[in-house]
């Protein structure tokens, strides 16, 4: 059974809020089960809950798409509005692995990234609970942060000159699959609970997520997406300043970028956002000329 945890995608709105459009913003609720600090080691984005911008319109559950406008539907009260654009910024989910007990911890003693978690667990014991080929490097990275590392394989490979490269700098492998995380009576994670009714202490786990960008609700507009190496991870395709194969929309934040952390995912929004803003103004030129060739004052 997959762990499946939020992650917010962005401020979609920022950067035309000075430009006299309407433009609303809705809330997904999602639920963020990670600790998040501004700045320095700010992990992906902060602002919790918003999801989709729409250019003149709002949207939730639904979205398609139609040659001039994005219908989303239906609201919580049953309407169904439209959007001449619409901005994705819906984030993440990070998937963990299936090992019990684990998920209780999950944005305290679990974490994913030496540089967002980092420095608050220094100096703790730290176990990395392998998935696969991109754990090795992540045990490289976390070794830096203490000198009591260990590695559970968890049934993945490691060769033997991973091994020597692991003894050389003292991480230490276990190979005995493990159990459950067992947690401390005080709080916490007091160790690693191995096959075998060993108990190995640890008070941090680190551990690579899939990461999954959400898409719910956004089926019917049939956006591309893209898969990460390895399968750990699937995001929109996106080009540039987020545009997508599908006219009228744009993705930002870690929905399109899953690695990107709160600067970046809010620059992402200020760029989609005036380039949304761009097209509207050749759009609304496109049909002002329009309605003077046919004789049609417009405003």
């Amino acid at each position: 059974m997959e762990t499946w945890f939020d992650v917010p995608g962005g401020v979609p709105a920022v950067g035309v809020d000075h430009v006299p459009r309407e433009v609303v913003e809705v809330v997904l609720g999602v639920a963020v089960q990670r600790r998040i600090a501004e700045g320095r080691g700010a992990c992906r984005s902060s602002w919790a809950g918003l999801g989709w911008a729409a250019w003149r319109g709002v949207g939730a559950p639904v979205a398609t798409s139609v040659p001039t406008h994005r219908t989303v539907s239906p609201l919580a009260d049953g309407r169904t509005l439209s959007a001449r654009r619409l901005l994705v910024a819906t984030g993440l989910r990070d998937v963990l692995p299936d090992v019990r007990g684990l998920a209780g911890h999950w944005g305290q003693g679990v974490v994913h990234c030496p540089y967002c978690h980092g420095w608050e667990v220094r100096d703790e014991p730290i176990g990395i609970l392998a998935v696969g080929p991109a754990s090795v490097h992540h045990a490289l990275l976390f070794r830096q942060l203490t000198d009591d590392l260990v590695y559970f394989t968890r049934g993945t490979d490691l060769d033997e000159d991973t091994r020597a490269r692991f003894a050389a700098r003292g991480i230490r492998v276990v190979d005995t699959p493990v159990s459950e995380v067992v947690s401390a009576e005080g709080g916490g994670i007091g160790g690693v609970r191995l096959s075998g009714g060993d108990l190995v202490p640890r008070r941090v786990l680190a551990v690579a997520t899939t990461m999954r960008a959400r898409t719910e609700g956004l089926d019917e507009l049939h956006l591309p997406m893209r898969d990460l190496p390895g399968g750990t991870g699937r995001h929109f395709a996106t080009g540039a300043a987020g545009a997508t194969d599908v006219p009228g929309v744009w993705v930002a934040g870690n929905a399109a970028d899953l690695s990107a952390q709160v600067g970046a995912s809010a620059a992402a929004g200020a760029l989609a956002g005036a380039r949304i803003n761009a097209d509207l103004a050749v759009a609304d030129t496109d049909a002002a000329l329009d309605a003077a060739e046919r004789g049609v004052t417009r405003v």
